[in-house]
């Protein structure tokens, strides 16, 4: 097997502006909030970006101009309120959206996992949104019944990006026992074209082969492989950490205006020189142990 274990600053290299990139997590939950932060950090410009829900680490790109797309199923920061980085770029013309219901963006990310052209969706039937989106929306007939559908475009990124919970240097990425369900990660490392993954904690390959069952991404499908501790806050990750809503409630007010958001991103964006620096400004010791639910 090759080994896959790269820098951030490395992985993120690999990135090019104009690139379609799918971000992975749901909201407030286990997004690469590290390595989006990297991507700002090497000024990476033009992203068209592909989410289920997207969130916090959608809201950080459109902060810093970085995003000119974006494709997903709804677009916050859940019980922190909205995301106001975002707002302005779609309320100024500087970013396009598409919206999809939450079943139709699956069947986009599916589509793209099996390598066919569209998937067939009957969510979109009485609804407008296929006259807003028909470069991506279609009807057609079904050949057996006669019943109406539309097809919807492949979810296709030339990057897909999520964080996960362990894995071991080969690319091989495990689940924990216990966890939330509600995202589609799996499906989107699947449709992949080329995948990069944070996660929690590298691991010895002995230790994956333990428990083989709980692997949900096999190295085949991975490009570059991160260890990143901590690398979706102040975002939460299932059976590890709790969000900080602490850090949330500042960022949310922060980014009500677009010179306090500035001045939050030269703080943890800008002024810190990688991951590591960013948790030695953004947490204390001491906040570790309480967002802490090992």
């Amino acid at each position: 097997m090759q080994r896959k274990l790269m820098t951030m600053a490395d992985a993120a290299r690999l990135v090019p502006s104009g690139s379609t990139i799918a971000i992975g997590g749901s909201i407030i939950r286990r997004s690469p909030a590290a390595f989006v932060r990297e991507l700002i950090r090497q000024r990476v410009t033009d992203l068209r970006v592909l989410a289920f829900p997207a969130g916090f680490t959608m809201d950080m790109l459109a902060g810093a101009g970085a995003v000119t797309r974006v494709e997903a199923v709804y677009e916050g920061l859940f019980q922190f309120g909205m995301a106001f980085n975002f707002r302005r770029g779609v309320e100024s013309g500087l970013i396009e959206v598409r919206d999809f219901p939450e079943t139709a963006m699956i069947a986009r990310f599916r589509a793209a996992a099996q390598g066919v052209s569209f998937l067939p969706t009957n969510v979109l039937l009485g609804t407008g949104m296929a006259a807003h989106n028909p470069e991506q929306i279609r009807e057609i007939i079904c050949p057996f019944t006669g019943g109406r559908y539309h097809a919807v475009e492949p979810a296709v990124a030339d990057f897909t990006v999520i964080h996960g919970y362990i894995g071991d240097e080969f690319g091989n990425v495990q689940f924990p026992v216990q966890r939330d369900s509600d995202d589609i990660d799996p499906i989107m490392a699947k449709a992949a074209k080329r995948l990069i993954v944070t996660a929690e904690k590298i691991v010895p390959h002995e230790q994956i082969l333990r428990q083989p069952n709980l692997t949900y991404i096999p190295h085949l499908w991975v490009e570059a492989i991160i260890e990143a501790p901590f690398g979706a806050h102040p975002l939460s990750c299932d059976c590890y950490y709790d969000e900080d809503e602490e850090h949330m409630y500042y960022y949310q007010e922060c980014s009500k205006e677009p010179g306090r958001f500035k001045e939050y991103a030269d703080k943890f964006i800008y002024g810190t020189k990688d991951h590591w620096d960013y948790l030695q400004k953004a947490i204390t010791p001491q906040r570790l142990f309480e967002l802490s639910v090992r």
